[in-house]
C-alpha cells in the first residue's frame, strides 16, 4: 500500500468561495421571504386603513345627516313651543281682559337665549387652522378692553364656550361708506310703509331664513354653487340675483375686507400682512407687511381703508400703530402713533383730507394723515361704563359727521370739525360691533352682538331740529347669532350684514325685510364691504381664511 493518498485535491480557496456563495444565497432567500412577508403585511394594513377611511366617511355622512335632522327637529320644537306660548299668552291675557303680548328678544326663536358677553367661537370644530387659536376671547371686562376677535367656527349654529386665548385677531370692522347719489337718491317707499318702513324702533318680525331647510325652498327662490347657497325670502318679491365672483384663500383668518373707491381693488387684512387684489382679474397685486414690526407671534391687521386716490392704504393692528402704505412701492409712508390700545377701525374721508380711527383705548381720533398729526381726540367719557372701547367708526359722505360704535352698547356721533358730541344713540342690548352711514348722510346703520341691526335717523341741528322722535327707525331681526359687520350699498337700496351664524343677509331699509340670506363660508363672517364702483359687488371676510367677492344684480322690472 502506497503511503501517498491519490484522492484528487481541491484547492482550499475554491471550497471557501463555494461556502461563501452558499451563505449569500441562503441570506438572500431569507431576505426575500422577509420582503414578501412585509409586502403582505403592508397590503393588509392598507386594506385595513382603507376600510377604516370608508367607515369614517360613512360616519361623517351619518353625523352630518343627524345634524341636519337635529336642526329640523329643533326648528319644529321651537315652532311648537312658540305656538303653545302664544296660546298660553292668549289664555292669560283673555282672563285679564288684555291683548296678548308679542314675544320678546326681537323675533328670536323661543328658547334661543341671548348669550353672555360672548365666546366668539362655535364649538365642535372639525378643523382648526394652525395659525389661528382654537377659540377667541370674550369682550374684555377691564376698563381699557377691546372687542373680541374674529371667530374660527365649527358646524353652523352650534355655539359653545371655547377657550379664550389672548393673542387673537380683531373685531369686526366698520365698512366702507358706499358712495351715494346724494340726498334725494332714495327710491320711493313701498305703499303703506311708515317712516323708513315701520313704526319707530319697532322690530321687524320677518325672520327665519337662517332656520329654513334649503331642500324645502322652491327652485326659483334659491341659488346654489359648489360650496355656497342663497335663500330668498318667500314672503317678499325677489328683486336680486347673487353669484360668486372670486375666492381668495389665505394662511390665516381674514379680519377685514375693504374696496378701493373705484371698486378696482380689494384689500384683505390677515395675520402679519395685508393683501390687495384686482377685482377684475383676481390677481394679487401687493402684499403689505412690515418686516420691522419687532413683534413675534401673531399681529392681526384689524382694519384697512383705501385713500380715495387709490394710491395709499391705511392699516390698523394690535400694536397700536396706524400705518399708511404707498401701495405701488409697497412701503410705509407714515406711521400714526397715539392710541394706547389696539386699532379696531379705520376710515378715510371721502375727499381724503383726514382719517378716523377707533381703538380699545376708549377713543376715536381724527388725523391729518399727510402731516402725521392728530387733529381731534373723540373720547368716551362716561365713567360708569365698564367697556367703552370703540369697535367701529364711520364718516358721513359729506365729511361733516363721525360715528362710532362701542362695547358699551351705544352709538355716538360727533361733529368732525368741532369734535362736539351731537348724538348718543341707545337701544342695542349688547356691544355695537359695526356702524355705517347710508349714502344720504342722515341715516346710520349699526350691528350688534344682540343679533340685530338698527337704523337711526340723525336729528342733528345741521339737518333739522326735530329731536322729539325716537331716532331708531327700524330694527332688523333674523340673524341667529352676533351681527359682526354692516355695510350699505351705493344706491341706498340695501343694507348688508355679516354674522357669526356664517350668514350674510341683504335687508330692505324701507321695509326691514330680508331679501336673501347667503351661506358662503365655513366660519363666521367677520367683515362685509360693498363696492363704491359701478359694478354691484360686495365682499366677505371670514374665519375660514377666505375672502370672497360676490355680485348682486337687480332682476325684474
Amino acid at each position: 500500500m502506497s503511503v501517498y493518498n491519490h484522492r484528487p485535491m481541491v484547492p482550499p480557496t475554491q471550497n471557501r468561495l463555494i461556502e461563501l456563495l452558499d451563505a449569500v444565497r441562503a441570506e438572500f432567500d431569507q431576505l426575500t421571504q422577509e420582503a414578501i412577508m412585509c409586502k403582505n403585511q403592508r397590503d393588509e394594513f392598507e386594506h385595513k386603513m382603507n376600510s377604516q377611511i370608508q367607515e369614517m366617511n360613512l360616519f361623517q355622512q351619518n353625523l352630518m345627516e343627524m345634524e341636519r335632522m337635529q336642526q329640523i327637529i329643533k326648528k319644529q320644537y321651537e315652532e311648537e313651543i312658540a305656538r303653545l306660548r302664544q296660546q298660553l299668552d292668549q289664555v292669560q291675557h283673555s282672563q285679564h281682559g288684555g291683548p296678548p303680548v308679542a314675544g320678546g328678544n326681537y323675533g328670536a326663536p323661543s328658547g334661543y337665549a341671548q348669550p353672555p358677553p360672548p365666546a366668539m367661537m362655535e364649538s365642535n370644530q372639525p378643523v382648526h387652522h394652525p395659525s389661528y387659536p382654537s377659540g377667541p376671547p370674550p369682550p374684555p371686562s377691564g376698563a381699557h378692553g377691546g372687542p373680541p376677535p374674529p371667530m374660527a367656527t365649527g358646524p353652523p349654529y352650534l355655539n359653545g364656550g371655547a377657550p379664550h386665548p389672548t393673542s387673537t385677531p380683531p373685531p369686526p370692522q366698520n365698512q366702507l361708506v358706499s358712495s351715494g347719489r346724494g340726498p334725494g337718491a332714495n327710491p320711493a317707499k313701498p305703499p303703506g310703509a311708515g317712516p323708513l318702513g315701520g313704526a319707530a324702533g319697532t322690530p321687524n318680525m320677518m325672520s327665519g331664513l337662517a332656520d329654513m331647510d334649503p331642500e324645502a325652498v322652491p327652485a326659483n327662490m334659491k341659488v346654489e354653487g359648489p360650496d355656497w347657497f342663497a335663500l330668498f325670502n318667500p314672503k317678499v318679491q325677489r328683486r336680486l340675483n347673487v353669484d360668486l365672483v372670486h375666492t381668495f384663500d389665505h394662511g390665516s383668518v381674514v379680519c377685514c375686507v375693504k374696496f378701493s373707491q373705484d371698486g378696482h381693488y380689494l384689500a384683505a387684512g390677515c395675520n402679519q400682512a395685508t393683501y390687495i387684489y384686482d377685482t377684475y382679474t383676481a390677481t394679487r397685486i401687493a402684499v403689505l407687511q412690515d418686516e420691522n414690526a419687532g413683534r413675534e407671534g401673531d399681529l392681526y391687521i384689524r382694519s384697512v381703508s383705501f385713500n380715495p386716490d387709490g394710491k395709499h392704504l391705511a392699516t390698523g393692528a394690535e400694536d397700536k400703530q396706524i400705518r399708511i402704505w404707498d401701495i405701488q412701492k409697497k412701503r410705509i409712508r407714515r406711521v400714526l402713533q397715539g392710541h394706547e390700545q389696539d386699532i379696531y377701525s379705520l376710515e378715510f374721508s371721502r375727499d381724503g383730507s383726514f382719517l378716523v380711527s377707533g381703538s380699545g383705548d376708549r377713543t376715536a381720533r381724527i388725523w391729518d394723515w399727510n402731516e402725521s398729526r392728530c387733529i381731534h381726540i373723540l373720547p368716551i367719557q362716561e365713567l360708569d361704563q365698564k367697556d367703552p372701547g370703540v369697535t367701529s367708526v364711520a364718516i358721513s359722505p359729506d365729511g361733516r359727521l363721525v360715528a362710532a360704535g362701542s362695547l358699551d352698547k351705544v352709538v355716538r356721533v360727533w361733529d368732525a370739525q368741532t369734535a362736539q358730541v351731537l348724538e348718543r344713540l341707545e337701544g342695542h342690548k349688547d356691544s355695537v360691533y359695526s356702524v355705517a352711514f347710508m349714502p344720504d348722510g342722515k341715516t346710520l346703520v349699526s350691528g350688534s352682538l344682540d343679533k340685530t341691526l338698527r337704523m337711526w335717523q340723525l336729528n342733528t341741528n345741521m339737518y333739522n331740529n326735530d329731536r322729539g322722535k325716537n331716532p331708531c327707525k327700524q330694527v332688523f331681526t333674523g340673524h341667529k347669532d352676533f351681527v359682526l359687520s354692516v355695510a350699505t350699498t351705493p344706491d341706498s337700496n340695501w343694507i348688508v350684514s355679516g354674522s357669526k351664524d356664517r350668514g350674510v343677509q341683504f335687508w330692505d331699509p324701507y321695509t326691514g325685510h330680508t331679501q336673501f340670506m347667503l351661506q358662503g363660508h365655513k366660519n363666521s363672517v367677520i367683515s362685509v364691504a360693498t363696492s363704491p364702483g359701478r359694478r354691484p359687488l360686495f365682499a366677505t371676510g371670514s374665519g375660514d381664511n377666505r375672502a370672497r367677492i360676490w355680485s348682486y344684480e337687480s332682476i325684474g322690472p
